[in-house]
């Protein structure tokens, strides 16, 4: 019987490397030398830099490389932790180029060009927007290594950047390190970008910004420990033009007084303090912590009647809520001194019970109970009723106050004829 004899086979295992598996090594410096190479041909023409960043961008790893890139585009060349631009030691090819924020024109309209740069770029390459916000927090953290003019260039740009949106200002938080602070480079850099920003937007719109990323509250870090106060925060920014930014901090700051005095009073009135402790409080943040009448007397409404779980019943809600502010009406005497701020309580009262309907036929009685204990004045009421007051539930509430508003006209017509025989 014959046997089939085996084929030879042979030894050991074969390895097929697939392409995509092949990983292709990490040259920063390399990819530079390409990209300046490239911005050289462009002759200063920005038109011709924004298609040749486009067109390249199907050939080099931008994906890979977006830190050098934007190094690049903002100084020139690869940024060392300090500021410092890479040198090449034996290369003998530019190290830096001549296409960047800090070698370009300063003046504004020069920038705003340069920034469309970026903003092409971006549009065209969506996956480059964080690498481009990360980037310039760090660049924005090496300042210390530029020169005041490459600094006040980068301000300005940051400024035009903000302003449109191109990154959030999560990158200013760079700007509270203590090396920047210390030096006084973050105020100079914050003056200069406030500046150019303002010019681009209005103030509300760079609030809304600032709030949106929670940088509003955080902007008096810039300044040293020794000097970190309003007066010198609005000193700082008044003298370099720049009111709107100063103004936007004392309001940050009036916020977050009556947001701290809302809840102490809250916290007062659940303790069940007394009410001279509370008058002590309310009167030290009228003379010491500068809060105004108005301010200090809606923070006491805002708290008093937050206190309690309300009636949920119209007929019962009224009677609860008399008994409840016959107990703080004091506090309110204290505060409520001017007939600005006699009207702003008594429009706070229309607007809280519009927006809280048990509260709709309570209104009248409550005002009754205020000008009883002399809390809001009979002009006040008067000044309401005719011109002052709020479109909230308009026709409810004048028609609940329209007798006795005849009731207190005809009292001052008849003091004026009293008057007027003494005469």
């Amino acid at each position: 019987m014959s046997q089939k004899a085996e084929k030879p086979t042979l030894s050991g295992t074969r390895l097929k490397t697939r392409k995509r598996d092949e990983k292709e090594k990490y040259d920063p410096t390399a990819f530079r030398d390409s990209i300046i190479a490239g911005l050289s041909e462009c002759g200063g023409d920005l038109d011709q830099v924004s298609r040749y960043l486009d067109r390249e961008g199907s050939k080099l790893n931008y994906r890979r490389y977006a830190e050098v890139l934007f190094d690049i585009l903002f100084a020139g060349g690869i940024l060392a932790p300090g500021g410092f631009i890479v040198e090449s030691v034996d290369s003998g090819k530019p190290v830096r180029s001549d296409i960047c924020v800090f070698r370009w024109d300063g003046e504004l309209g020069q920038l705003r060009n340069f920034y469309s740069v970026f903003y092409k770029l971006i549009r065209r390459y969506k996956y480059l927007e964080k690498a481009f916000e990360d980037d310039l927090k760090k660049i924005l953290m090496f300042q210390k290594g530029f020169s005041v003019d490459e600094r006040e260039k980068l301000a300005k740009i940051t400024g035009i950047i903000l302003a449109n949106g191109l990154c959030t200002p999560r990158i200013l938080l760079s700007l509270f390190e203590d090396h920047l602070v210390k030096e006084g480079i973050s105020l100079e850099f914050a003056a200069t970008m406030f500046s150019t920003w303002l010019k681009e937007k209005d103030i509300n719109a760079i609030c809304a910004a600032l709030k949106k990323q929670q940088v509003d509250t955080r902007l008096m870090e810039m300044f040293p420990l020794n000097k970190r106060n309003q007066e010198n925060f609005a000193s700082f920014f008044r003298e370099r033009g720049l009111g709107a930014i100063a103004d936007m901090q004392t309001a940050q700051m009036a916020s977050k007084a009556k947001k701290e005095a809302q809840k102490n009073l809250a916290d007062m009135i659940k303790e069940e303090s007394s009410v001279p402790d509370m008058i002590e409080y309310v009167t030290d943040l009228l003379e010491k912590q500068g809060m105004s009448e108005t301010e200090v007397t809606m923070s006491i409404w805002n708290s008093v009647m937050a206190a309690v779980e309300w009636n949920k019943k119209e007929d019962l809600v009224a009677e609860q809520a008399l008994k409840h502010l016959r107990q703080y009406f004091p506090l309110l005497k204290v505060t409520a001194r001017s007939g600005k701020s006699e009207l702003a309580l008594m429009l706070k009262v229309q607007e809280f019970c519009y927006e809280n309907m048990n509260f709709l036929k309570s209104f009248q009685k409550i005002i009754m109970l205020l000008y009883k204990n002399e809390v809001i004045s009979e002009d006040v009421i008067l000044k309401w009723y005719k011109d002052s007051h709020s479109a909230k539930g308009k026709s409810v509430f004048l028609d609940q106050m329209k007798k006795f508003v005849e009731w207190l006209q005809n009292a001052e017509e008849e003091s004026d004829e009293e008057e007027g025989e003494e005469d």
